[in-house]
Formats: structure tokens, C-alpha cells, sequence
């Protein structure tokens, strides 16, 4: 588990409000590396307010450091969605999560540990029947395994992601 880096770190849910910023990140080089390439703010709106609104099973946060927004970390019941839990076979009670760091002079520094952390002991396990947490980052964005690993996850296997073409690594950490 990463230690505590004595900085302010919170999670509020995502609003309406936070998409124009979401999708300012979503077209930043270090971000759209690994998240794909952005389209129309449309695009954004329709991706994400659904879950924003609480109409998709996905819930959404933004990460807040020393009161400013610098992030977007997520989680789901993997069986919310049964054709990605029988892409990546996570098993009973299994959430997914996702983060990104919007600003780039933070990556790096630990952050993004460290709210992985935070976030599956406050959020994801929450829970009571989530028995285990699992994320898949490209297998190429070395810091963002680093990133899990340091959070406690541990790499289980790779895959396929049909969705954008790339081998995924699934990590996974227990309760």
C-alpha cells in the first residue's frame, strides 16, 4: 500500500458542471495516450452524464487535491456489464475502476497511488459484497501499473480489449 503523502486528498461525486473540464483533460496528450483520442464535447456530454445523472451503473468522482480538481477516478460492479465481465472473468462481487490525472505536472509525484489507495478503501469496498477491486491498464503505461502495484493491486493476466485494440493488463486487489 503507498504511504500517505501528508497532502489534502477527497472525492466528491462528478457533476454536470465538471464535463467541460473532463473533457479538456480527455484531449491532453499524457490522457488521450492511454484513454483514446477525445472527440466532440457532444461526445463527452454523452459519454458521461448518464453515469453523472445516475442513469448508467458506473459511479463517478472527481479526485481533489489541496481543494482543486485535478482528476476523474470511477467505479462499477463488474456484473453491471456482463459483456466485460466475460472478457476479463473477475469473478463474484468484483468492481472495476478506472482514474485518470488530468494535470500533467502531477504525474509522477505519487497522486495517483495514492488515490487509488484512498478511493478502494473509502469507495470501492464500501461495499459490503465487493470482495475484490480490479482495473486494466494498457500493458505499455508502465506508470500506471507501477501505480496500481504501489496501491496494493497485483497483476493476475492480460487480455485483449477488443474495444480499442490493445493488450490490457487486469490487476486485482482482495478486501
Amino acid at each position: 500500500m503507498a504511504p500517505e503523502l501528508g497532502i489534502q486528498l477527497d472525492f466528491r461525486p462528478l457533476v454536470a458542471a465538471d464535463l467541460p473540464l473532463v473533457h479538456d483533460w480527455l484531449g491532453r496528450e499524457h490522457v488521450s495516450l492511454w484513454w483514446g483520442v477525445r472527440g466532440s464535447y457532444e461526445a463527452t456530454v454523452e459519454e458521461y452524464l448518464p453515469a453523472v445523472e445516475g442513469r448508467d451503473p458506473t459511479d463517478m468522482y472527481m479526485i481533489v487535491t489541496d481543494g482543486r480538481d485535478i482528476g476523474v477516478i470511477q467505479t462499477y460492479l463488474v456484473d453491471d456489464y456482463p459483456e466485460w465481465a466475460g472478457l476479463i472473468d473477475a469473478g463474484e462481487g468484483a468492481a472495476g475502476m478506472d482514474i485518470l490525472i488530468g494535470e500533467s505536472a502531477l504525474i509522477g509525484r505519487g497522486i495517483g497511488s495514492e488515490a487509488i489507495a484512498r478511493f478502494v478503501a473509502a469507495v470501492v469496498f464500501a461495499r459490503p459484497t465487493t470482495r475484490a477491486c480490479v482495473a486494466d491498464p494498457d500493458v505499455r503505461n508502465l506508470a500506471s501499473l507501477r501505480a496500481f502495484e504501489k496501491a496494493g493491486f497485483v497483476q493476475t493476466s492480460t487480455f485483449f480489449d477488443p474495444e480499442d485494440g490493445r493488450l490490457h493488463a487486469l490487476v486485482r486487489r482482495e478486501r
